[in-house]
């Protein structure tokens, strides 16, 4: 299961870290962008690899209570997109942790096209057993990671496990809805065996037996929704030049009409949980 995952996505395995690098540094350049004088926010219609984008990331980061000094775990970091958003915007280091090879490797080469490899790094490894010690975080952040793990329970207790007490916790992911089955492909799965959602009250639920204090809970879904309908009519008219498909494949404008119905008819959730250790 776990490979099945990675191989999602990276291209069917078919792709190295460098590959991926380069793939997205030749779509920069069809765009117009010259990679020695990119910032972070040329790089966000890749690597913010989420419902919502950049705005979402900023959303997170502001109940974190980070600073200057703090350092941030953040679960299943793909190309890096929001550890480097957190890292600018707080001056904070950020540690990343991914199952997939190619995206630890290529979100260390994009962090260096940025000016941000002293505050971000990242490590590969599996989100249910953390290669950290006990409380050596300031704070941790999820992003669109639970949906392909079915042992949430385990995840969950290794966040509290290596967050020092009292720290801050948020878990943002798409959940399971009312409206029915979810309809597939999607950009976290294109079958069902690799998708595992669970509802907000499982949600809560897993959180809490994990030792979490819920502080907050938002659901995005509607602006999940219009946010998705955005993304589907730009491809619809011209594919944008970078964009998730450089690593998804072509089949990523069926998982963004897929995803718009599934949001329309509520068959998936947007929600965020901000939660003390």
């Amino acid at each position: 299961m776990v490979d099945a995952v990675a191989t999602h996505y990276s291209g069917g395995g078919q792709m190295d870290g460098t590959a991926l690098a380069a793939r997205i540094a030749e779509a920069l350049g069809r765009a117009g962008k010259d990679i020695d004088e990119l910032v972070p926010e040329d790089l966000a219609t890749v690597d913010e690899f989420h419902i919502r984008g950049r705005k979402a990331t900023l959303e997170i980061g502001s109940p974190l209570g980070l600073e200057a000094g703090s350092h941030l775990l953040d679960i299943g970091s793909g190309l890096g997109g929001p550890a480097r958003t957190i890292a600018r915007a707080y001056g904070c280091r950020v540690t990343g942790l991914d199952l997939t090879p190619a995206f630890c490797e290529a979100a260390a080469i994009l962090s260096g096209w940025v000016g941000l490899a002293d505050r971000v790094a990242f490590r590969q490894g599996d989100a249910t057993r953390l290669p950290f010690g006990d409380a050596a975080f300031d704070a941790a952040m999820t992003i669109h990671v639970a949906m392909n793990i079915a042992a949430k329970d385990r995840m969950y207790a290794e966040a509290r496990r290596v967050l020092k007490p009292g720290a801050r916790f948020v878990a943002y992911d798409v959940l399971q809805g009312e409206g029915g089955e979810v309809a597939f492909p999607v950009p976290w799965a294109r079958e069902a065996a690799i998708s595992h959602l669970a509802t907000p009250d499982e949600m809560r639920g897993l959180l809490s037996d994990a030792g979490f204090e819920i502080l907050a809970v938002e659901d995005s879904t509607e602006e999940s929704q219009r946010w998705f309908e955005g993304v589907a009519a730009r491809l619809a008219e011209a594919a944008p030049p970078v964009t998730f498909r450089s690593f998804l494949g072509d089949d990523f404008p069926t998982m963004t009409r897929n995803q718009v119905t599934n949001l329309r008819e509520r068959r998936i959730r947007t929600v965020t949980f901000v939660c003390r250790a």
